[in-house]
């Protein structure tokens, strides 16, 4: 069957009228990603706020906002959506802050550990927030292409998907990751985790391994996953930041393989991060040719348009679903949960003998 992939979809709709965003934390995502992003969409954002009033302060005078004194005088704005882009471990703490019924998104992953995505859950459910937490491959061009896709019926039922990296991350870029007992799976691989779960749903179990390397000091930046769904999918991940080697093998790739079609990405960002290599999406059905995606932007900045639009269009009663709620999070955080328990397991032992 040829197939017409000029008209698939690859953003969300924006909300038709943006409130104002208030920033709470000035990491190198903000200025990397989420103020790109707003800027792009037109966004309006009312300021930005961070412990370190000096980075703030750097921040704000280049993307002419302004910087706040106080998180008091940061969450006094009115009608405000919060962007807490927090490490994992703040949340717990900024949360109970908000005024209530407030619409806010959290920066990934869920908390710590699955514990403090239970309390975050909890808390945001006692504190009547709109709460929905930046997972946002989902909301790249590519992977809203492939959604379409599939709900075009190009690639059938979905049967094997893949992640694949092979590359260098610059993990001297996130000082905060120096000391934290899970890294590899809590603060990168869980955007594969979620992408999964939001096209084939919550898996059965997890067969997993993360580890560290001799290059870093962090605890882990290698990780190989085999997820169990109940209907006989099959997904793995391999996963090496630390291929020092030169670009020529190194590779980001993301695999879904249908029953009558599959697609390939190319997460052209991770490669040689963070100034990045265009995204690319190959699609083909059975007995076509391979055929190139023209895509309409990137993982960063664009998806980031998406995670903010869910959350105000849903606030404000146009979108009926937030796509990536403290409610679906929760089952993330609870899949990178048991891929943590699965790695701390011993493995099936060999027999010694005849």
């Amino acid at each position: 069957m040829s197939i017409d992939l000029t008209g698939l979809r690859q953003s969300w709709p924006l909300p038709s009228a943006p409130r104002p965003i208030v920033i709470i934390g000035a990491g190198g995502i903000v200025d990397d990603a989420h103020l790109p992003a707003y800027r792009i969409a037109g966004f309006p954002v009312a300021g930005i706020y961070d412990l370190n009033a000096e980075r703030a302060q750097t921040i704000a005078a280049k993307w002419d906002i302004p910087a706040y004194a106080t998180l008091s005088e940061a969450l006094a704005v009115p009608g405000a959506v919060y962007d807490l882009a927090l490490p994992p471990s703040a949340h717990l703490s900024v949360l109970p802050q908000l005024p209530q019924g407030s619409a806010v998104l959290m920066q990934k992953p869920m908390g710590s550990d699955l514990a403090e995505a239970t309390g975050i859950l909890k808390l945001c459910r006692e504190c009547n927030l709109v709460a929905a937490v930046n997972f946002q491959l989902r909301f790249a061009p590519m992977m809203l292409a492939v959604r379409d896709a599939m709900d075009c019926g190009y690639l059938g039922k979905l049967i094997d998907t893949e992640v694949h990296l092979n590359l260098v991350t610059p993990w001297e870029l996130f000082p905060f990751l120096k000391g934290m007992p899970r890294v590899e799976i809590a603060v990168h691989s869980i955007h594969y985790l979620d992408l999964i779960r939001a096209f084939l749903g919550n898996p059965s179990g997890i067969h997993a391994r993360t580890m560290g390397h001799p290059t870093t000091e962090l605890a882990q930046t290698r990780t190989s996953a085999l997820i169990d769904f109940e209907d006989g999918v099959r997904t793995t991940l391999s996963i090496n930041h630390n291929h020092h080697f030169g670009r020529q093998f190194q590779d980001a790739s993301f695999r879904f393989e249908g029953t009558d079609g599959a697609a390939m990405i190319k997460l052209g960002l991770l490669l040689n991060y963070p100034q990045g290599e265009p995204d690319e999406l190959w699609i083909a059905s059975k007995g076509e040719q391979w055929q190139q995606v023209n895509l309409q932007g990137g993982w960063f900045p664009h998806a980031f348009i998406g995670t903010m639009s869910n959350l105000q269009r849903f606030a404000a009663g146009e979108d009926d679903v937030l796509v990536t709620s403290v409610e679906d999070a929760w089952h993330t955080m609870a899949l990178a949960e048991a891929a943590f328990r699965s790695a701390a397991a011993p493995a099936t032992p060999l027999d010694r003998k005849p």
